[in-house]
């Protein structure tokens, strides 16, 4: 994750951008990792910085703290943040928290409890919101690679392994790339987050409807999910889509004026987005496709549309549930899928 580019220099641009926050203020790192988020946050001017971690990679930002100086500033919490103390109240939160999917094995719960624990009235969370985006998708080739090998192997008939060849493809959520190109229309918003106002209880289980009109004719393999974080001081609000809900500012996702990971700025008041989306530069959050058993040709126009449901499992919590319902042209069927 730290040689991820696009996600390390936002948080280090929002840290500067939020500098009259910061500086001289009382920080809390949200699962530090290594620390560069927290010796950002001391590089801006923090008076005082809790890095917290309750992974043994604690033992080592403390290591990373020190070479550089800052143990005066950063103090290295090795716990939980359910479990550590902090005698003081703290004026910022920083996270990384992102999982896969956004909400796939996230650290948000972490942050909502240091939220309710410490932050003053008024404080600031980096990032302070994020937005979780679905759209249909087709990707012949990928299709291609793991089913229709099967058709002709060394000129061997294998065809009978095609239907354990799906179970093994795309029974479970795939991590990988793709492009604008195989997005088959403008994407819907499945989960508009405010981290200074959620509740842990919403992250059991989310539910959207959804209805899209195909922009071409073209064989639809599946649904993609990405996502959007915006980092805004407190007093700034997210924009209003035209649906009514709420999400970061020019966060939207497949659209030919996106410039990058970072959405482009009018002026340098204007909140900062880092994005995940297919004509994004590449993140190490990629996108989560899930794939149909068997692809389903849809025309231009033709309207898709059903509900989504991500759930916490309670076989283990780590694990996400992920449940469709989908009708188009007189079909319908459910998809379930588990995020492991």
């Amino acid at each position: 994750m730290i040689k991820d580019r696009a996600r390390t220099e936002t948080y280090r641009e929002a840290i500067m951008q939020h500098q009259s926050f910061i500086q001289g203020k009382v920080v809390v790192d949200v699962g530090c990792g290594t620390g560069i988020l927290s010796i950002f946050c001391a590089q801006a001017g923090a008076k005082r910085v809790y890095a917290v971690d309750a992974s043994d990679i604690a033992v080592q930002a403390k290591e990373v703290v020190k070479a550089n100086g800052l143990s005066d500033k950063v103090i290295v919490l090795h716990g939980r943040v359910e479990d550590v103390e902090i005698d003081e109240e703290v004026d910022v939160i920083i996270s990384e928290w992102m999982g896969y999917m956004l909400l796939y094995e996230s650290m948000l719960g972490s942050v909502i409890t240091a939220r309710d624990r410490w932050l003053k009235p008024g404080g600031l969370i980096l990032p302070s919101h994020a937005t979780l985006y679905m759209a249909p998708i087709s990707h012949p080739d990928r299709y291609s690679h793991s089913i229709d090998f099967w058709r002709n192997v060394y000129g061997i008939d294998m065809s009978a392994m095609m239907q354990l060849a799906k179970q093994c493809a795309f029974e479970e959520p795939s991590v990988e790339s793709i492009s604008g190109e195989n997005v088959l229309t403008w994407p819907e918003v499945v989960k508009h987050i405010d981290c200074q106002t959620i509740k842990i209880q919403e992250l059991d289980s989310v539910t959207a409807r959804y209805k899209f009109k195909s922009m071409m004719r073209a064989p639809m393999h599946g649904f993609g999910f990405w996502f959007d974080v915006e980092f805004s001081g407190p007093a700034s609000s997210p924009a209003k889509t035209s649906s009514g809900i709420s999400v970061a500012s020019g966060s939207s996702s497949v659209s030919p004026s996106r410039e990058g990971n970072q959405k482009k700025r009018s002026n340098p008041s204007d909140a900062l987005v880092l994005s995940t989306s297919p004509e994004a530069p590449p993140t190490h959050w990629q996108q989560t496709i899930v794939y149909f058993y068997d692809p389903i040709d849809v025309e231009q126009d033709q309207v898709i549309e059903g509900s989504v449901t991500l759930s916490q499992s309670k076989e283990n919590r780590r694990f996400m549930n992920i449940h469709f319902e989908y009708s188009s042209a007189g079909r319908s069927f459910v998809k379930e899928s588990v995020m492991r």
